[in-house]
């Protein structure tokens, strides 16, 4: 397991952003860059990879990358729901459309489909409280959601899916 040598070099520029003996301060990225280069989750070997670039103990980066919901410590759907979970969303029905993504999908929180497509993930408030209740998909919010807006991303994805194949 290698970062390709482009990769290598941004690693390099991200250490550099940071004075010398602090390296560790770069583990965010280097997580975010080796989850995107080695199959969109981190593996030990992958999280112990990262652990020796940087000269840090590989526990340094476990516990870092299990604290943060925005790296996945297993396998991953083409396309990961990450709902909110917390209080104003809650408020604005977000167990709702956990409990009917589990139901459409067969999944529970933490699963992904047979199929490989989705990963259905509960995770705290990301920030946009005012379009409740929503959910992030890679880059992009999906908000206001509801049973029918679930439908049309589901089927959204599956089409794009197919396009793909």
């Amino acid at each position: 397991m290698a970062f390709s040598e482009q990769k290598l070099k941004e690693v390099e520029s991200i250490i550099a952003r940071y004075p010398a003996g602090r390296q560790k301060s770069a583990l965010l990225p280097v997580l975010h860059l080796a989850q995107q280069e080695f199959g969109g989750w981190l593996s030990s070997e992958t999280m112990d990879y990262v652990a020796s670039l940087l000269k840090l103990e590989p526990i340094e980066v476990y516990e870092v990358a299990t604290f943060y919901s925005m790296y996945n410590l297993k396998p991953v759907g083409k396309y990961m729901f990450e709902v909110c979970q917390t209080g104003p969303c809650m408020l604005n029905g977000s167990d709702d459309i956990i409990s009917y993504i589990r139901e459409k999908l067969g999944i529970k929180p933490g699963e992904t489909t047979a199929d490989g497509l989705f990963t259905l993930k509960t995770v705290e408030c990301l920030g946009a409280c005012g379009y409740a209740p929503m959910m992030q998909m890679g880059k992009t919010y999906r908000e206001h959601l509801t049973k029918e807006r679930i439908d049309a991303i589901v089927e959204e994805c599956r089409s794009k899916a197919a396009l793909n194949n």
